[in-house]
């Protein structure tokens, strides 16, 4: 025991001697590196910035649907529930408000239709819209729910970049700072030490370090934004399967 310990000692107290700090190993490293650490350092800031957003919108999103939900289980009337939730936002809201605001346009059109006329029977517009009020409905309720995924979903494309070519833009760096610091050493008198080798590979391997601290935070995070989306992509289908069914049942006293 005694024996681990003063070893541990030892090599705490040559890494105090020996301390080489990671500002020091980035302001001596290659023009090349150099840039490839700000190049890094800006898409990872880039992605935190999103990951911080798209927290927030995802969040505001999920707390507004399930407000939205709770008022469409306790009302007994589309039109009350349209009017009372207007300054609700969320997904699922913008989705129940697509539908019926179709089913409202619908509605005024056979309004405005002269119920008593013959022609109105066979007319082949009124016969579409006779049977084809359900295939209205449904395409605008998948036309806004195609833009509130891509809503959601926008910006992630940046995370899944950078988390698939951080790590290949740090091993670049790495290897143009291993390739350059071979080459010094090639240009020096005597045989090289491993004092002389190692600050040059120390300065290349911190790309590789910086890519890879880009990378990860964005490839889970893009992971979990992925999953949250479907879920509520998933949600909506959910929604608009079971208003279609409402309409249905209810189409001609709407």
């Amino acid at each position: 025991m005694l024996n681990w310990t003063f070893f541990v000692l030892q090599i705490a107290g040559s890494g105090d001697i020996n301390e080489v700090r990671v500002i020091n190993l980035i302001s001596t490293a290659g023009p090349v590196v150099k840039v490839v650490l700000v190049l890094l350092f800006f898409m990872s800031l880039i992605s935190w910035v999103i990951i911080f957003s798209k927290l927030f919108v995802i969040r505001k999103a999920v707390k507004e649907s399930e407000r939205f939900l709770d008022s469409y289980q306790n009302s007994n009337n589309l039109g009350n529930l349209y009017s009372s939730t207007r300054h609700i936002g969320g997904s699922i809201a913008e989705l129940f408000r697509a539908g019926y605001t179709e089913l409202l346009r619908i509605r005024r059109s056979r309004t405005n239709e002269p119920g008593n006329n013959p022609e109105s029977k066979t007319n082949p517009e009124a016969v579409a819209a006779e049977l084809g009020v359900l295939e209205l409905v449904e395409r605008a309720m998948k036309k806004t729910m195609s833009s509130e995924v891509s809503r959601l979903e926008g910006s992630l494309i940046f995370l899944a970049t950078t988390g698939s070519t951080a790590p290949f833009i740090g091993l670049f760096g790495t290897v143009w700072g291993i390739m350059t610091s071979f080459i010094g050493l090639a240009s020096r008198e005597g045989v090289p030490t491993l004092q002389a080798v190692a600050p040059g590979i120390a300065e290349a391997l911190i790309a590789t370090a910086v890519g890879l601290a880009a990378a990860i935070p964005a490839v889970v995070a893009y992971n979990y934004f992925v999953n949250r989306v479907r879920r509520i992509s998933i949600e909506m289908d959910n929604f608009s399967a079971e208003f279609l069914n409402i309409v249905e049942r209810h189409l001609a006293k709407i």
